[in-house]
């Protein structure tokens, strides 16, 4: 289970840079928050940007250096080992497609233009036109926002000084893997050459690419069929997701399950990265219609195949909407959060979040096992996971009435986890009555 921390929110710093104050402390203050990530089961977490940068992150000019508003490269170092001495692998984000414009080296070409030592450095740069930042020449920016520029993939100078980076922060801060921040862009072979080098520095390193979308089959494998990263942001299924509560259609995320985890799924056998909410989208709080779907939302995350993830401040019902201009409000202060309501009881969400967390640590077929659909209406919904350890039944109602369903099943003893109650299925029908907006999730029962 992993928690999402985006830091310079979560630590209230300044929106801008001025490359001059000392270091603030924002980080052990993230250290504090530990005890809270025991609570809830949290077992990894990801973290970043940290590196400094010009303004939200994404823009580094250094790649060697902790970003001053959030503190030091000791400080980091102190924050890394609490976690992982609380048994919580780190995985940071990596910005590897593009730099901000106080980037060194595209400072030496704003100086020296077609002179410059780095000017192979960046995509695309043309000087006989004018940027429209006012440089005396043109490059490529990240999606056109010209305050990202776009790195040179090919340049092996490029390529050697993000992956020293990558050796650097392995050996100072031991992390333990990256999400790389707009693989969509990246160069398949950077890819390839980026997991080479981290498998040899660490060989259980793990990488996951942030695709929002397409075919992720060309992210996981390389041209060989050899591994290319370990993972992949599902975007797909987040949307289906809570679309699915939203528009009384569950047709649409059963769906999406099986084209991509079922018998014949495209990601089968592959662990991809779930999420209902994060840095760059609403939060699901204040996207659902009916805030008590909150609950079995979270109990289809934790319970469908991949790898469930929390963004901070989630687990209290944290509510949050892009404007067109800012994500100001997607990335509060750990403060604000704390602070702030929500459109349904928080103690209850953060326990309800606790338990599942619970129920899918201690279960073979919530991590691992193969995926089939069991039923699928408007409202109610209902899978199997399967090891050769254990079944798990999942059934999901949106309904405000509680519904009863027959199931097919393969084993005559089940056990609810959220509750305890036992359930027959003498003749491979399991009969079961479905509480108003709530979740069952049923595991097999050895005989005696």
């Amino acid at each position: 289970m992993f928690y999402h921390i985006y830091p310079l929110g979560f630590c209230g710093c300044p929106a801008w840079n001025d490359f001059s104050s000392p270091a603030g402390d924002g980080l052990r203050g993230i250290e504090s928050l530990i005890p809270h990530l025991r609570r809830l089961g949290v077992d990894a977490v990801y973290i970043g940007p940290l590196f400094e940068s010009t303004a939200h992150g994404y823009d580094t000019l250094d790649y060697f250096h902790i970003d001053r508003r959030l503190g030091n490269n000791a400080d980091f170092h102190h924050l890394s080992r609490a976690f992982h001495q609380n048994d919580m692998r780190v995985v940071l984000d990596a910005v590897f497609n593009h730099v901000g414009r106080h980037f060194f080296a595209f400072k030496d070409v704003q100086q020296n233009c077609e002179n410059s030592l780095y000017r192979d450095w960046f995509a695309n740069l043309d000087f006989s036109k004018y940027s429209p930042q006012g440089d005396s020449f043109m490059y490529e920016g990240w999606n056109d926002y010209y305050d990202l520029v776009k790195l040179n993939g090919y340049s092996r100078a490029v390529r050697e000084h993000l992956f020293a980076a990558v050796e650097f922060w392995i050996r100072e801060f031991d992390i333990d893997g990256l999400r790389l921040d707009a693989a969509d862009q990246l160069l398949p072979d950077f890819m390839d050459d980026l997991s080479q080098r981290c498998q040899a520095l660490k060989p259980d390193f793990w990488l996951i690419g942030e695709v929002v979308a397409g075919d992720y089959r060309k992210f996981l494998f390389n041209e060989s069929g050899g591994k290319r990263l370990d993972s992949v942001t599902n975007y797909e299924l987040y949307k289906g997701l809570w679309s699915s509560f939203n528009d009384r259609n569950f047709f649409e995320i059963a769906w999406t399950l099986n084209r991509q985890f079922g018998e014949q799924g495209l990601y089968r056998n592959s662990l991809l990265y779930s999420f209902a909410d994060n840095h760059d989208v609403n939060r699901v709080a204040s996207i659902l219609k009916n805030p008590v779907h909150l609950f079995p939302l979270y109990g289809l995350l934790f319970t469908m195949p991949g790898i469930p993830s929390l963004y901070y401040g989630s687990e209290f019902g944290v509510t949050g909407t892009r404007s067109p201009h800012s994500d100001k409000a997607l990335r509060p202060s750990w403060e604000t959060v704390v602070h702030s309501q929500s459109p349904v009881h928080s103690a209850d969400l953060f326990n309800a979040l606790k338990t599942f967390a619970e129920i899918r640590k201690n279960s073979p077929a919530l991590q691992n096992g193969s995926y089939r659909q069991l039923y699928v209406s408007h409202e109610q919904f209902a899978f199997a996971r399967t090891t050769d350890r254990e079944t798990v039944v999942v059934a999901v109602n949106a309904s405000k009435r509680t519904t009863s369903l027959t199931l097919p099943v393969r084993s005559n003893q089940w056990k609810d986890r959220l509750n305890g109650e036992i359930f027959s299925a003498p003749d491979g029908v399991l009969r079961l009555s479905l509480f108003p907006s709530w979740i069952r999730v049923l595991a097999t029962v050895s005989a005696s």
